[in-house]
């Protein structure tokens, strides 16, 4: 009988060294890379460092996912088919299935059963005088630098461009970029801590009416594709400027953390040198709370040993079913 997973988490640490996947702009001929200001777990101070944002993995995730939907023919709405950043909203048929009137609790059943991805991604709709919004099943924080265990550098880069000075004064009246030009490019390297929260419970549930407009089976697929798009997320985070930057994944370990009862999945960030250790207690205060196991913790010391705890996961396991709905 497969387990059944009520909420996931992933708490861990990756090593990534001489990337440039999250930038936050330009400025003259130097691009400026993203930094966050945190507090250390040990000394309690602010500290600087690179990041990567949460809406970067995030979108690197939903890719992936819509990929795999199309692949095993899982239902997509018009936008999400071809990746539209509006979504269901591009999808001239279910704006059109609904007006004003219509209820709230019927317009999310239409969105649920037309797309996954808007069922898992979540999905502000905005049409025909509605407001109403789809909490993501899954969510990514700052992949965030650990204090002196990150740096970023720039590096000098030229285009050279032969017998540039024989293009004379036509590339001096437009902004063609067809002569020689200095410009500086960032790359960071270090340990990131990495939180990510599943609510597995909620693929296909209806918030509003408390009930499931998706089916048991159709339940379980979502989940082995959501399941199968967070690994992917690891094994190949794209961003900014991989064609020549492509990150050198050199380690990731943590924790992933489930539950089999209406209890939330634990997380702690790696900033946090014991977060393991903390993880293991808390899960252990839960599992005395409830009087049995309701709370797995699954170590793992590699993105080789995380690609097999996840595979593991996904063969094993299916969703929670909320069972407090109308019936």
């Amino acid at each position: 009988m497969a387990t059944q997973i009520y909420s996931l988490t992933i708490s861990g640490q990756v090593t990534l060294d001489l990337h440039s996947l999250n930038n936050e702009g330009g400025e003259g001929n130097q691009i400026a890379t993203r930094m966050v200001n945190i507090i250390g777990s040990e000394d309690e101070r602010l500290h600087q460092v690179n990041a990567i944002s949460g809406d970067m993995y995030k979108h690197i995730q939903a890719e992936h996912l819509q990929r795999i939907a199309k692949q095993r023919g899982l239902p997509l709405c018009l936008g999400c088919q071809e990746f539209n950043a509006n979504r269901i909203l591009a999808d001239s048929e279910f704006i059109g299935s609904f007006n004003k009137q219509t209820p709230d609790r019927d317009v999310v059943d239409s969105m649920l059963k037309k797309c996954v991805q808007d069922d898992l991604e979540g999905i502000l709709i905005t049409a025909n005088s509605k407001a109403l919004g789809r909490k993501s099943a899954v969510e990514f924080g700052w992949v965030v630098g650990v204090p002196e265990q990150v740096t970023t550098d720039s590096y000098f880069h030229v285009k050279f461009v032969e017998d540039s000075g024989k293009l004379g004064d036509s590339t001096k009246k437009d902004a063609s970029n067809l002569g020689q030009n200095i410009f500086h490019r960032p790359a960071s390297s270090g340990n990131y801590a990495v939180v990510v929260s599943v609510e597995v419970a909620r693929i296909g549930f209806n918030d509003i009416r408390q009930e499931y407009p998706v089916d048991d089976r159709e339940r379980a697929t979502r989940f082995a594709a959501l399941m199968e798009s967070l690994l992917y997320t690891f094994l190949q985070p794209n961003g900014a400027m991989r064609n020549t930057q492509l990150p050198h994944i050199v380690n990731f370990n943590g924790v992933v953390a489930y539950t089999t009862d209406v209890v939330p999945a634990p997380s702690i960030s790696s900033l946090n040198k014991e977060y393991v250790g903390q993880l293991k207690r808390v899960a252990k205060s839960l599992n005395d709370l409830r009087g049995q196991e309701v709370v797995q913790l699954k170590p793992f010391d590699s993105l080789a040993n995380f690609a097999e705890v996840m595979t593991d996961l996904s063969l094993k396991s299916e969703p929670y079913k909320l069972n407090y709905g109308k019936k």
